[in-house]
């Protein structure tokens, strides 16, 4: 199973920004997707995540009715649309793959993608 990211970039304080987990491999849509971010000098937070099925989602308080996140099977794609960006949204973003379930081990990793909320 391969992860990539893509979608970052700059972006002023209450824009929008879509990034886009690029999935491939063998089974890959038994996997549960999981988007994490760290932050200049922070640990790395989980924002959000979405079951194999697409038909359970969490996400972390601090994004909770300003991020949403969905899958399309067909593409191979897993979705975390950002909204009401804010400048400590700024970090560097990655999605990860668990088994099936938000609640497993995430074991495999994207590259990360930067994502900047700036005038």
């Amino acid at each position: 199973l391969l992860l990539e990211e893509s979608g970052g970039g700059l972006v002023q304080p209450g824009g929008s920004l879509k990034l886009v987990c690029t999935l491939s491999g063998d089974t890959w849509d038994t996997y549960a997707i999981g988007w994490f971010r760290r932050a200049p000098g922070k640990e790395r937070e989980e924002v959000s995540c979405i079951s194999s099925s697409g038909t359970s989602t969490r996400f972390a308080p601090a994004v909770k009715g300003r991020f949403t996140t969905s899958r399309d099977h067909v593409k191979n794609m897993v979705y975390l649309e950002m909204n009401s960006l804010k400048p400590e949204d700024t970090g560097v973003y990655y999605c990860a793959a668990a088994d099936t379930v938000c609640l497993a081990d995430f074991t495999t990793w994207g590259q990360g993608i930067q994502v900047t909320v700036s005038s």
